[in-house]
């Protein structure tokens, strides 16, 4: 009895640390879109360096994602991701310097941080809750939107409001990643006592079978095509909204909007997606609501207009990631597989979306207007449409 008691207590613990380490995925990133331009204004920076700011940590991302699961292999998942928070508190604290280089290296080590908690959660989940796959998917995506959209609406009250500047708005999400440091502390010392806990071990023979797998290829598009959309909404949208007539804190707290319009899409998606064989008409109704907003920032910039464009990327938004993470579960057979083809996936997907915040701020420098931008943006959710609905098959990636 003491034992199963203990055992739960643990479960439980383990629960609450994957939920805290969901809070540390976004706020990072996402903090930094509502104070972009006064960073950019405060130190000198172009559009597309400012871009840089949103994009380098999914650069991070790229090459970080397939050396994850080897690091998790070698010091065990908890180990792994305990410095991967680690790397995120450095980040966090380093780039609060108002210069440039450091700027740029403490947003370089926030990625490799994120990277390393992204790839492992979902073989975590697959291993330590195999039969809740998609329901603790639902629960950590919709934790990690919640305060991803908390970040993005307190920026500008912070560093305006209060009077503290862009740094203190920043520098206010090391304290989630202080108290995830401290939990799987003691969840990488416990888990040395839990022997007859099965543990997966993530080893590279199915590594190279993996990138000839045109299901996983699907998969590993989709996450970046769907990642790109993200980016560069969290990066851009305050000033395109901002452009067309909005204050820069009305413009923060429409992103907040945005991201908050998606949370319950975040713990639907997953939890619906698990009831179905195929995906590809949720897919397809998420990218329809993208392609809307999209759309109706093009045509029009009323303020109504803003707030309903606003609220249907943010649907799509909401889901599309969620489905995506929930795809790295569903896709695969074994934890094993869902470690690699999450390495695979977020290593390619991200290096993909990497190139958005950038290539969209270089389309507005070039351009002067939103307009190429956001047919840009037009085309790249049809494309989501299209690899999601192929990922959407009731397959399994070693299969094919």
């Amino acid at each position: 009895m003491y034992k199963d008691n203990v055992k739960r207590a643990y479960r439980f613990l383990l629960m609450v640390g994957i939920i805290v380490v969901a809070f540390n995925l976004r706020p990072a990133i996402t903090s930094v879109g509502p104070v972009i331009g006064t960073i950019r204004d405060d130190i000198g920076l172009s559009n597309w360096s400012a871009g840089l700011l949103t994009s380098l940590p999914l650069i991070a991302f790229a090459v970080m994602s397939p050396l994850a699961p080897k690091l998790g292999n070698r010091v065990s998942n908890e180990r792994a991701l305990l410095i991967g928070l680690i790397l995120l508190l450095f980040g966090i604290a380093v780039r609060t310097v108002s210069l440039v280089a450091l700027l740029f290296i403490g947003t370089l080590f926030v990625g490799l941080g994120i990277a390393i908690c992204n790839v492992l959660l979902p073989g975590v989940i697959k291993e330590k809750f195999p039969e809740k796959v998609e329901l603790m998917t639902g629960i950590y995506s919709t934790a990690m939107g919640t305060f991803a959209a908390t970040a993005s609406g307190v920026s500008i009250p912070i560093a305006k409001g209060l009077g503290l500047g862009w740094q203190a708005a920043l520098i206010v999400w090391a304290i989630p990643a202080i108290v995830g440091i401290l939990i799987w502390i003691y969840l990488s010392k416990k888990n040395k006592s839990n022997d007859d806990d099965e543990k997966v071990r993530y080893a590279n023979t199915d590594a190279n079978r993996m990138w000839k797998s045109p299901l996983a290829w699907q998969v590993a598009l989709f996450m970046g095509f769907q990642s790109f959309l993200f980016y560069v909404t969290i990066s851009w949208l305050p000033e395109i909204l901002h452009d067309y007539g909005v204050s820069i804190g009305t413009a923060g707290w429409m992103l907040s909007m945005t991201q908050i319009i998606g949370l319950p899409f975040s713990f639907l998606v997953p939890v619906i997606a698990g009831k179905l064989k195929s995906q590809w008409a949720i897919v397809v109704f998420l990218g329809t609501s993208a392609i809307s907003g999209y759309v109706g920032l093009l045509l029009g910039n009323s303020f109504v207009v803003m707030i309903i464009c606003s609220l249907l990327i943010g649907i799509a938004l909401g889901g599309v990631f969620p489905l995506a993470l929930t795809f790295l579960g569903m896709r695969a057979r074994t934890a094993k597989q869902a470690a690699e083809l999450s390495g695979m996936a977020q290593a390619l997907g991200y290096l993909l979306a990497a190139i958005g915040p950038i290539f969209i701020g270089y389309l507005y420098d070039v351009t002067h207007a939103w307009t190429v931008p956001l047919l840009t943006l037009i085309g790249v959710a049809l494309i989501v449409i299209t690899f999601g609905s192929l990922a959407g098959r009731d397959k399994y990636v070693l299969d094919d």
